[in-house]
């Protein structure tokens, strides 16, 4: 009964430190603790910004393409209505002067006295140069620029009838053997309308040359402000350009430092989570060695005594002897797992001694031939970084056993001037044949490998399945042992 009684109560005090520690110890404080900074709200997105900078971009862009394209319109008009007409116009007008011309030498003909001909005999070629005229009229009627005014228009048409007149006047006295009359009038009236008629249309002319003139000159004042336009859109587009690459390039400065501080404290935490799990499995390793080991060794003592007066063959004395027999198997196991749970090896002799333990311990358990091989020089692998390398060893052998279906297994140690090497190979169904879902224990082996400074990689062997390689700087060992 006492032997019970102080049983429980070991049990009970090992428990309620066991739970105090777990509360009390860092796992249970409050992610922010008092006189610790909260982390930065995450800021603001840039994504609204960027894109109405795209949606103001994209209506510039086209309203300036609407304006070139108006630009080019007009000048496209102004090019075939003005200058196209203008020329064609002049090109009739010449033809009115050439007329013109052939009229006046007709008439300084007609009034030579050497000639043999009669009056009339011009009438034929009067009547295809009048003719040739009034098609030249019209056509230049309907391609007159709209500068020319009415008054303009209707004073060479109105001259232009008036000599006609005169013409038949002139022909209707020669026709009635009134040569002398007729060759006067010739010298007083249609010369003079002639030479009236060519002025006209001589000025008419050189107001065309003025208006193609001044038609050139709006042409390269236009062609100058889409020009000037144009370097201002490129000045502006470039600005933008500019403003929206400064504008990224500060908001991805911004965002890689902040995932550099979050990798920065993701590395604390895990650091601070790992230091505290090897805490907690210390402790636990600790208080079932020594406390439940003691009471376990306390019981088998008592029983022991307890055996020695009981009658000899007797039933008690039997049961008692199974019981001791029962705590000292229990025993044995809280021993065996508190080596699993932190061996006193790593503590007390280093990396080296505790692999060369664990690895044929493992080998039992598990039923997987395992071959260790070590290389090189040894040298000391104590504190800290002893304890990562052997959580990332059996991490591997435990993935190993569960999930590869392999039955061998190769676990190497090499030790070289400025590296520790392990690798951990197996040829088993690898990552490939495992479901797609991996646990937390590759990213514990990861973040291990990244507090000791090392790295650690994962690849699949020519024979198959999967190869372990962690490599870990020597100088990083024996800081973190100083440490």
């Amino acid at each position: 009964m006492w032997i019970g009684t102080q049983l429980v109560i070991g049990l009970r005090q090992t428990r309620i430190r066991f739970i105090y520690y777990c509360i009390v110890t860092p796992l249970g404080q409050p992610l922010y603790a008092r006189g610790v900074p909260r982390p930065p709200s995450p800021e603001r997105s840039p994504t609204l910004g960027l894109l109405l900078g795209l949606i103001v971009t994209l209506g510039v862009v086209v309203a300036y393409s609407a304006y070139i394209t108006w630009q080019v319109a007009g000048l496209r008009k102004l090019q075939s209505e003005l200058i196209d007409r203008n020329r064609k116009d002049s090109l009739q007008l010449l033809r009115i002067q050439n007329d013109l011309n052939l009229l006046a030498v007709a008439m300084r003909d007609m009034i030579d006295s050497d000639e043999p001909y009669p009056l009339t005999a011009w009438s034929a070629q009067f009547q295809r140069i009048r003719t040739d005229l009034d098609d030249a009229m019209r056509l230049e009627a309907g391609l007159a620029p709209t500068s020319r005014t009415q008054e303009q228009s209707a004073s060479l048409s109105s001259s232009l009838a008036q000599f006609w007149d005169a013409v038949d006047r002139v022909f209707a006295l020669a026709g009635s053997g009134q040569d002398k009359d007729a060759r006067a009038q010739i010298q007083l009236s249609l010369q003079a309308r002639q030479a009236a008629l060519s002025t006209t249309v001589a000025r008419l002319l050189v107001q065309n040359s003025e208006n193609e003139e001044q038609a050139a000159l709006r042409i390269v004042q236009i062609y100058d402000r889409v020009q000037r336009q144009v370097y201002l859109f490129l000045a502006a587009t470039l600005a933008a350009i500019l403003l929206t690459g400064f504008s990224m390039i500060r908001w991805n400065r911004r965002l890689f430092a902040h995932m550099a501080e979050l990798s920065e404290r993701r590395s604390e935490l895990a650091q601070k989570l790992i230091a505290t799990q090897e805490s907690t499995l210390r402790y636990i390793s600790r208080e079932l060695h020594d406390e439940f080991g003691q009471i376990l060794t306390a019981m088998g003592s008592m029983l022991g005594r307890a055996g020695t007066h009981a009658p000899e063959g007797s039933s008690l004395r039997t049961d008692l002897q199974e019981v001791q027999q029962i705590a000292q198997d229990t025993l044995d196991r809280v021993r065996s797992l508190s080596q699993a749970l932190h061996p006193v090896m790593l503590d007390e002799a280093g990396l080296e001694p505790t692999l060369d333990w664990y690895i044929p311990t493992m080998e039992r358990q598990t039923g997987i031939a395992i071959s260790y091989e070590k290389q090189g020089v040894p040298f000391a692998v104590d504190g800290s970084a002893a304890v990562q390398i052997y959580r990332v060893l059996q991490e591997a052998l435990n993935n190993l056993a569960r999930h590869s279906g392999a039955k061998q297994a190769w676990v190497r140690l090499r030790f070289l001037p400025a590296t520790l090497e392990l690798e951990v190979e197996d040829h088993g169904i690898g990552f490939s044949g495992r479901p797609a879902k991996h646990g937390i224990g590759l990213v514990a082996m990861r973040e291990r490998s990244e507090l000791m400074g090392g790295r650690i990689v994962f690849s699949t062997p020519v024979e198959g399945g999967t190869l372990l390689q962690l490599v870990v700087p020597r100088e990083k060992i024996e800081s973190r042992d100083k440490d």
